[in-house]
């Protein structure tokens, strides 16, 4: 039997934490994800945040160190302003950085919009889990996960990832986002 897949999804909003409007991140992930993943042993862990950079710091490092998370999602507070402080957070706690993520998240959302060049969203690995700042937009999630045809999302890069930090085997439903490993790394069902 395989490894449970245990995914943290963050939601970082001072509104939406305090009641003043409803959360749509933390759903939008759930949805996408639950049409992406094929691997029949996964969960997800939530936490809805202020966006506070010890809250966030003390967030991940919670579900990375103490709830055994694999991959951690976050959305929310990437922009320029003085509040967005959640790539600050996130590299604060990283062994390893991986820009390639941000790049191409930045990549695809200048397909849409010129304000892309705004978005300060990170990768990192911390320990055995690889954790990625998302934007904060339902839209914008599901682009960057899944990609456009001309342009791949993150989320083909991911598995392969989790694998090389030591996680559980991840398979994808190819139809919403085929998983990139070469061809020494595929594991027969």
């Amino acid at each position: 039997m395989s490894e449970e897949l245990v995914i943290g999804l963050v939601s970082v909003s001072d509104r939406a934490s305090a009641g003043v409007y409803k959360d749509e991140g933390i759903p939008s992930l759930k949805e996408w994800l639950k049409s992406a993943i094929a691997s029949p042993a996964w969960r997800d862990e939530t936490r809805l945040i202020a966006d506070e950079q010890p809250v966030i710091e003390n967030t991940l490092k919670e579900l990375v160190d103490q709830r055994g998370c694999h991959l951690v999602l976050t959305t929310g507070g990437t922009g320029p302003a003085r509040r967005d402080v959640t790539p600050e957070a996130t590299l604060a706690v990283a062994d390893k950085l991986m820009p390639g993520f941000g790049e191409q998240m930045r990549a695809i959302s200048l397909k849409f919009v010129p304000t892309a060049i705004l978005s300060r969203q990170v990768a990192v690995v911390r320990k055995g889990a690889l954790i990625i700042n998302l934007p904060g937009q339902p839209k914008s999630i599901r682009e960057t996960l899944q990609g456009l045809p001309e342009v791949p999302g993150i989320f083909a890069a991911v598995p392969y990832c989790i694998d090389l930090i030591g996680g559980p085997y991840i398979e994808t439903h190819e139809g919403v986002v085929k998983a990139f490993r070469p061809k020494s790394a595929i594991r027969k069902r």
